[in-house]
This record gives structure tokens, C-alpha cells and sequence, in this order.
């Protein structure tokens, strides 16, 4: 199915790094002008925690409008979706908070969610499932009931819209793991870059021994991938030193 024209559309988790000197206004200022001087037309930001991160992109992308979700500290579920389209019918949907974990772990997945923004006849979702802090994807992992739960809710989600779809977000899932599989394919969406997606967390955030994956996806239904890149790959110089805008990597698709 064709839309009418093709559109670029982007993802990116955007507070990463470590809270302590993390330049958090000088990242985000290099994140906004990276994208207000692209032709990315709409763009999923995930942690986007609050009023004063939300406040920082606007600024810096004026050619955009915004979609989230208010909640009392800021965007619900920390994702925000700017678009250089007029936006029709939004809604977010929490996600299921699950078991097997941490008590602070399932105080954190009560605040994750999915938020769908349609636009003209495409639904755009950005959702941002609980981080697997343990690096263990396997199903034997502590965090595989409440990711599978978490996926099961998404999939919800995602089989109540009809028509063209792009889901995109830090799923905190490898590509590689039993829920993200089971996911695909219950909803039979597909997966812009065709399941050969770098790694798109840097390594060096991770803890020794850890191995980085591909986390973050872009899937699609009913539409045609003409191209799918990372972005935001490499280092970029800032006041205070060089360093990464996130400590993940960008993904960017054009779909018709």
C-alpha cells in the first residue's frame, strides 16, 4: 500500500548515558538541530521524562509539532513523537507491569506505555519497554516474563489499529530473544532493516563482559521499506568534551 509519497521516520532513546555530567541541554540541543536541519518527518523520541526535556527539543526543532501524552512530570511514558505532518487522533496505552522482578523494576514498567499518533491514513507508534539491566536475554532471564507480558500488551495494542503502521522504540529486547520473536509473529509486523540491524547500544556503556545488541527496532505493516539507516552514530564535539548524543544509536526508515 502507498501513501501518498514516501516519509522518513526516525527513533531514537534520548537521555542514555550516565545523570552525572551527561551535558543533558548540550545533547539535546545537537539531537534537535541534527533533525530540524533533516528531512525527517516524523521522529519517536523515548525518555523523554520531563517538561524541561520536552521543552529543550521543542526549541531546538521549530519545524515540528509534538505528540505525547501530559502527565504530571512530563510526557507519559517519557515518549514523545514530533511530526512535520498535522497530527489527527492520539492515544497512549500503559503497558502490563508484570513479575519475576525487583520491586523498583515493576515501580518503573507501571510508567511505560505506547503512544499511537495517526497521521492522515498511517498510524505511528513509540513505546519504551522496562531496561533488561542483567544483559541476559535468554528465557531463563528475570526479565523475560515481564518483557513477554509487556509484548503481549503492545501486541494488543497494535491488532485494535487497522491500516499502514510503523512501530518504532527501545524495546529492551534483543533481536535474538524468545518474546521478540513471539511478537513478530503474533502481529506479523516486519522489521524495516530485515533482521540485520547492527548493535544499537554503544558498547562502551555497558557493564565488562556484556555484549552490545540490536534493541531498538522500527517494524512496519502494510507498507513498502525503500530504505532503513543508523544514525546518530558517532561522537559529536560539546562544550564539555566529545562524546555520544545517546548511549543508543538512531534509527531511521523511508517507507511509501
Amino acid at each position: 500500500m502507498s501513501l501518498r509519497g514516501h516519509v522518513s521516520i526516525a527513533t531514537l532513546n534520548t537521555r542514555g548515558t550516565p545523570v552525572r555530567g551527561s551535558q543533558l541541554a548540550d545533547r539535546y540541543r545537537s539531537i534537535g538541530a541534527f533533525f530540524d536541519r533533516s528531512d525527517v518527518e516524523i521522529v519517536n523520541f523515548q525518555e523523554v521524562h520531563t517538561y524541561h526535556h520536552l521543552r529543550l527539543l521543542r526549541t531546538t526543532m521549530p519545524s515540528y509539532g509534538v505528540s505525547f501524552r501530559p502527565s504530571l512530570a512530563g510526557p507519559a511514558g517519557g515518549v514523545a513523537t514530533f511530526v512535520r505532518r498535522s497530527a489527527g487522533t492520539r492515544d497512549y496505552h500503559r503497558l502490563s507491569i508484570g513479575s519475576g522482578v525487583s520491586r523498583w523494576s515493576r515501580a518503573k514498567a507501571s510508567f511505560k506505555g505506547v503512544l499511537l499518533t495517526r497521521l492522515d491514513e498511517l498510524w505511528i507508534a513509540n513505546t519504551h519497554l522496562l531496561a533488561n539491566t542483567d544483559g541476559d536475554w535468554s528465557d531463563e532471564s528475570r526479565f523475560t516474563p515481564i518483557h513477554r507480558g509487556q509484548l503481549d500488551a503492545l501486541a494488543r495494542v497494535m491488532e485494535s489499529t487497522d491500516g499502514p503502521l510503523v512501530l518504532c522504540g527501545d524495546f529492551n529486547v534483543a533481536r535474538k530473544s524468545t518474546p521478540y520473536k513471539a511478537f513478530l509473529d503474533r502481529t506479523g509486523l516486519t522489521d524495516a532493516f530485515d533482521g540485520r540491524c547492527p548493535p544499537t547500544f554503544h558498547a562502551e556503556y555497558l557493564s565488562p563482559g556484556n555484549s552490545p545488541h540490536c534493541i531498538d527496532f522500527i517494524l512496519s505493516r502494510g507498507l513498502d521499506v525503500q530504505s532503513a539507516e543508523q544514525i546518530l552514530t558517532d561522537k559529536v564535539h560539546l562544550p564539555g568534551g566529545s562524546m555520544y548524543v545517546s548511549d543508543h544509536v538512531g534509527l531511521r526508515v523511508t517507507v511509501n
